[in-house]
This record gives structure tokens, C-alpha cells and sequence, in this order.
């Protein structure tokens, strides 16, 4: 945990803050080509932050051409892996070293309370970057079994010029889980950070390039997503890219593929996760307090949340009165008051997004236990409604808010197919104080994550990632997302 200041700090750190508001393309900060831009507000207050390059194709082109210039030349590309691992090093280090701004600057952008900022999200980015800097050189090529007639290697190149398209609900780690892994494969990159949440991403490039990655290397063109996102999806000299997302625009891109060059596409998009609570768990307690981190971490804007309460009957009403316990400590309010655990909503258009689904569980009569209710600005309290039936939109569609569906059930076949009734298949989390039903719930449940009598997404050597409509192609973190950002190459030399 790292040391928080108080509230007054932060509000001294955010009135100090100069904000980074031009592309950075080839090296340097510019406007847009255009010169148009567009306006970012704090999310909590709704008044102005800054106006940002609003980019396009235009400027979409010369990022590529820079990138794919600098990619061929080799002054990334070709350098030795430990001369990248130390750039890469001195990068984390300048992240850490500029924390505490990180953190005021995402709680600012993104309305995310600075306690997560600073205790969760710009850490865990400096630890990313940092371990897929340290993997840089413990990756080790292989040789085939083809006798003494040959010597056949099979090695892994950088796959060129990668576009990264990045989601506003965790604006630094989603950055860093696609640029460590990227830029450690000896990528040159393209990234297009969420409109919604620009700000931290320009501040991350511009200490990379003090770090010493090489102009060109790391260009980040802000903008919408038809101006700038289907650009990237289009370009012909990108083979790669790696997009966080919703579903729908995650079609988009496998469709912009194929009407392409047939670049390589992961997709990492929505979900609508269980937490199977059994009625043999050893510490309820403990249970209320994962599923209540579970569901409302981050306001529920999170592709991971457990979103759904799976729970056997006979524990259910214990259960969530332990919640209701737990969730006073949840406080809602300001995000740079550092007492807070929940903070605003990204966006006026996602607040009334999130505000409909109350509405339809007011309209369906449905039992609000908990919360139900929405506060000055774009605060929703969370809530928890029982009852939900698998037909219901609550357990059926992705909120992207603090909203928990309850769902009960009495058996561990019930359980499976509830947990299983979905289009999504990203992650679910299962309590039991049994090994058969742990292992079994594991091994059933179709998700790319499975937590047991926990709630989490693993740690940076662990893949991310979902089955379904959760994901495609690939996984982030971990050495399967280097390898992804990697073309494998045969190379057979004739010794008879």
C-alpha cells in the first residue's frame, strides 16, 4: 500500500498540474494536422480540464510512417535486449518517481477515487512495465529435432508498427498492460488512448521518451474512434492490433481486418461475471467482503466486476446482510478526498447509461436491497438487487456500473448453468469450503479467469483474457501477450 496523502495535497498536486493536450507523434507534441480539438472534463465536478488535439487519419498516417520508419531502421527494433530492458527500467523508474501526479491526473480524468489511483493502478502499472522489461532477456528461442542433414531454429521477430487501443475505465494499466509487452518485443507502437481518458497516457509518453525509447518508437494520437480508432483498424502498414473494449467495437475491428490487410487482432471486450457463493463456504464474512470488492471496485466499470451473485438459498439472506455490513465502509463522494472508495461515474452519457437499468428495476418492482439511487453529479450508489431471474436485463446485459444482480440457487448443476447462461466469458469467481466443488466449479465454468474463495484477475504472469464474446485472439499480461505482439519464424539451415 503506498503512503496517501490527504485530501488537501491532492487538491494542491491537481491545482499544479501541467497538462499535456497535443498528439505525440515522432518524437515531439503537435496539434492535430487539423488543428481542431476537443474538450475533456473532470467527471466529478463537470467543468473543463483541458482541450486535446482532436486527431484523424491525417495524423494517423504520420504516426505510422514515423513508427514503421523508425521499426525498419532498427534503432528499436534491432537493439540488444538488454539495452531495451534498461530503458525500459529507467521508464518505471520516472513512473514512480512522478506517482503522485499519476494518480491526481487519473482520478481528475476518469473520476476513479486517488486511494485506488495510488494504491492499486500506478503501481501495478510501474510493476508492469517493469516485469516485461526483466522478460525481455530470459526469453529463450527454441531448436527443432531435425537430426544432423540441418540445424533448424525457430525464433520470435517483432511483428512492426502495432496499433493499441486503449478503454477509459483503467486509463494507465490497460496503457501499461499493451505497451510493456509491445515496446519489450521490440515493437514500434501506435496508441490511441479513450476520449474520455487522454491526459495520463500523454503524460506516460512523454517519460518514455525521457527514459530514452527513441523518437518514433511510442507515438499517442488522441481522438474519436471513427477519426482515429478505425484508421488504426484500417492501416495497411499495421499487422497488429490489440484493442480493450466493448464488444460491438471489437466486431468493428476483426471487420476492419478483413476488409484490410488481415492484420492480427485481440480483442479483450465485455463481460458479465458470477460469483457462485455455495452454502459450505468457511468464512462468510470473508465472502461478503471479495463479493462486495468483487462488484463494486472502480464503480463497477470494470470488463471483470462480479456483476453476478450466484447464491445457494440457504446462505443468501446471511450473506447479503453481511454485505450491507461491509458496504458502510464504502464511502462515495469526491475521488481526491482519499476516505473515498467510490468515486464518479466517467461520463454524463455513462451515468444515464447506468441510471436506466435503476429505472427498470423501480419499473420491474425488482427488490433493491441495497442502494438503488443516484447523488449530485454522475454519483450512483451501489446497489444490490435480489432476485434477479436469468431472463431479466440485470443478469443478462453488461452494466458497467455498480449494480449487482442476485440470483439464487440450490444445487451445483443449477449453479454451473446459471453462471454459464451468458454471452460473455471473461471471468466468474466460485466460494466453497469443498476441494470437489472448487475444482469443479473451476473446471465448468467457461471463463478465461476463475478465481477460488477470491476475487481478482491473477498478477502480471498471469494471461488476461475471455472465452465467448469476452475475447479474441489473444490474452493481455503475462508471456503469451509478448509473444502475440511476435511473429514466429523457421529458420532451416541445410548442414549435409
Amino acid at each position: 500500500m503506498a503512503d496517501l496523502l490527504s485530501k488537501e495535497q491532492y487538491a494542491e498536486i491537481a491545482a499544479k498540474l501541467e497538462l499535456r493536450t497535443q498528439a505525440f507523434i515522432d518524437g515531439e507534441f503537435r496539434d492535430a494536422i487539423s488543428g481542431r480539438t476537443f474538450v475533456t472534463t473532470n467527471p466529478a465536478t463537470g467543468k473543463q480540464l483541458a482541450e486535446v488535439a482532436a486527431c484523424d487519419v491525417q495524423d494517423v498516417d504520420v504516426a505510422v510512417a514515423a513508427a514503421k520508419r523508425v521499426f525498419e531502421d532498427g534503432a528499436w527494433s534491432k537493439l540488444q535486449p538488454g539495452e531495451r530492458k534498461h530503458i525500459l527500467l529507467k521508464f518505471a523508474q520516472l513512473l514512480e518517481d512522478n506517482a503522485h501526479e499519476l494518480a491526481v491526473l487519473e482520478a481528475l480524468d476518469s473520476g476513479k477515487p486517488v486511494s485506488e489511483c495510488q494504491n492499486v493502478d500506478v503501481p501495478e502499472t510501474i510493476h508492469t512495465i517493469r516485469w516485461h522489461a526483466e522478460l525481455i532477456d530470459k526469453i529463450y528461442d527454441a531448436t527443432a529435432p531435425t537430426g544432423n542433414a540441418a540445424v533448424t531454429m525457430v525464433v520470435r521477430e517483432a511483428i512492426g508498427v502495432v496499433g493499441l487501443v486503449l478503454p477509459w475505465n483503467f486509463p494507465l494499466l490497460m496503457l501499461a498492460w499493451k505497451i510493456a509487452p509491445s515496446l519489450a518485443a521490440g515493437c514500434s507502437i501506435v496508441v490511441k488512448p479513450a476520449k474520455e481518458t487522454t491526459l495520463t497516457a500523454l503524460r506516460v509518453v512523454e517519460l518514455a521518451h525521457q527514459a530514452g525509447v527513441p523518437a518514433g518508437v511510442f507515438n499517442l494520437v488522441p481522438g474519436g474512434g471513427r477519426e482515429v480508432g478505425e484508421a488504426i483498424g484500417r492501416h495497411m502498414d499495421i499487422p497488429m492490433v490489440s484493442f480493450t473494449g466493448s464488444t460491438d467495437t471489437g466486431r468493428l475491428f476483426l471487420k476492419y481486418a478483413a476488409e484490410s490487410n488481415l492484420k492480427r487482432i485481440v480483442l479483450e471486450l465485455g463481460g458479465k461475471n458470477p460469483a457462485v457463493v455455495m452454502n459450505d463456504c468457511e468464512d462468510l464474512d470473508e465472502v461478503a467482503q471479495f463479493v462486495t470488492a468483487g462488484a463494486f471496485w472502480n464503480m463497477g466499470e470494470n470488463c471483470s466486476a462480479s456483476s453476478r451473485l450466484i447464491v445457494h438459498k440457504d446462505v443468501k439472506d446471511e450473506l447479503l446482510s453481511l454485505m450491507a455490513k461491509h458496504l458502510k465502509d464504502w464511502k462515495l463522494g469526491d475521488p481526491l478526498d482519499p476516505d473515498n472508495r467510490l468515486g464518479a461515474l466517467v461520463s454524463k452519457s455513462h451515468f444515464e447509461k447506468v441510471s436506466e437499468y435503476l429505472q427498470y428495476a423501480a419499473e420491474q418492482k425488482l427488490n433493491v436491497v441495497q442502494g438503488g439511487e443516484t447523488e449530485s453529479g454522475v454519483y450512483v450508489q451501489p446497489t444490490i438487487v435480489d432476485g434477479v431471474e436469468p431472463g431479466s436485463r440485470l443478469f443478462v446485459e453488461e452494466i458497467f456500473g455498480p449494480v449487482l444482480a442476485v440470483t439464487s440457487f440450490s444445487t451445483i448443476d443449477e449453479a454451473i448453468e446459471l453462471a454459464n447462461d451468458t454471452i460473455y466469458g471473461l471471468a466468474a469467481s466460485a466460494y466453497t469450503g469443498s476441494l470437489r466443488n472448487a475444482l469443479r466449479l473451476s473446471r465448468e465454468i467457461r471463463a478465461g479467469v476463475v478465481t477460488v474463495n477470491c476475487f481478482g484477475e491473477g498478477d502480471a504472469s498471469t494471461p488476461f483474457g475471455g472465452y465467448k464474446e469476452s475475447g479474441f485472439g489473444g490474452r493481455d499480461k503475462s508471456i503469451w501477450a509478448h509473444d502475440q505482439y511476435t511473429e514466429i519464424k523457421t529458420i532451416w539451415i541445410n548442414a549435409s
